[in-house]
């Protein structure tokens, strides 16, 4: 791999393998998202992504790292992102978050959606579409030539005109060899323009809305983040490769899911 300015230019090869990784992930969501229903335990997800993992002969990238216990995060309602998966039993009327990630030849695939769980609320439902609409928005700025902060900035203009905030405190990322490589990929206008995007980068953008306050608290398990105010929010996330031309999205499923999966 080349570098430009400390950022990773992946080659033919390490993208078709960013791709590989990317498409089992999606497809792991796909079957995640058909099992969402009130009444199941959120561990129960923990073990379908885990059976899934050995299925598709990949190693879960979020277990173990930086002392992480879980294969997914599983975020519900009010807990932004990296919520253990437990014997909690979703609720109708929840909304959860899953990301998720698997290592395929030593590259990483990394996404997230959040799904309804029954019938929601129309607020409930409206923040899961803008989240998810603002990560096309996103996508849409990570072109050559532009820069991470004209990601950010488009963002949270489309997040702010609906009426929500974007959280601040985590970013998106570069993604390869390693899951967190840089540029950092804010969601936010960032004070600095930060990296000029060039083909062969690879990125994971990810806003994270809040219907709230976009400040955030850890608990004590010093991982899962929930929003200060209690109020819902939402997580959606796709790998995206900068090329010559129109952005691709890596982590698309077999289905062609990971697009659109919230419905107006």
């Amino acid at each position: 791999m080349k570098k430009f300015q400390g950022v990773y230019i992946k080659n033919e090869r390490e993208i078709a393998c960013l791709a590989e990784a990317n498409r089992i992930v999606a497809n792991i969501l796909d079957a995640i998202g058909d099992m969402i229903a009130p009444g199941l335990e959120t561990m129960r997800i923990e073990e379908l992504a885990l059976d899934c993992c050995a299925k598709y002969k990949v190693k879960p990238a979020f277990q173990g790292y930086f002392g992480y216990p879980y294969a997914v995060c599983c975020s519900v309602n009010e807990q932004v992102v990296h919520g253990f998966p437990s014997a909690r039993k979703l609720r109708e009327g929840d909304i959860v978050s899953v990301d998720m990630g698997v290592v395929y030849e030593g590259f990483v695939g990394d996404a997230a959606r959040t799904w309804p769980v029954g019938r929601v609320s129309e607020d409930a439902m409206k923040l899961m579409r803008v989240t998810e609409e603002s990560l096309y928005v996103g996508i849409d700025k990570a072109r050559a030539g532009n820069n991470v902060y004209d990601i950010g900035a488009a963002v949270q203009w489309f997040v702010e005109a609906a009426g929500f905030n974007v959280v601040r405190r985590f970013v998106g990322h570069g993604v390869g060899a390693k899951m967190h490589e840089k540029p950092e990929v804010p969601n936010f206008r960032p004070a600095f323009r930060g990296i000029t995007l060039q083909p062969g980068m690879v990125i994971a953008i990810e806003p994270m809305v809040t219907a709230g306050t976009y400040e955030v608290d850890i608990l004590d398990d010093k991982w899962t983040a929930v929003t200060r105010d209690g109020g819902l929010a939402a997580h959606f996330e796709h790998s995206v490769a900068v090329t010559h031309g129109e952005p691709r999205i890596l982590s698309i499923s077999d289905r062609g899911l990971g697009r659109r999966i919230i419905s107006a």
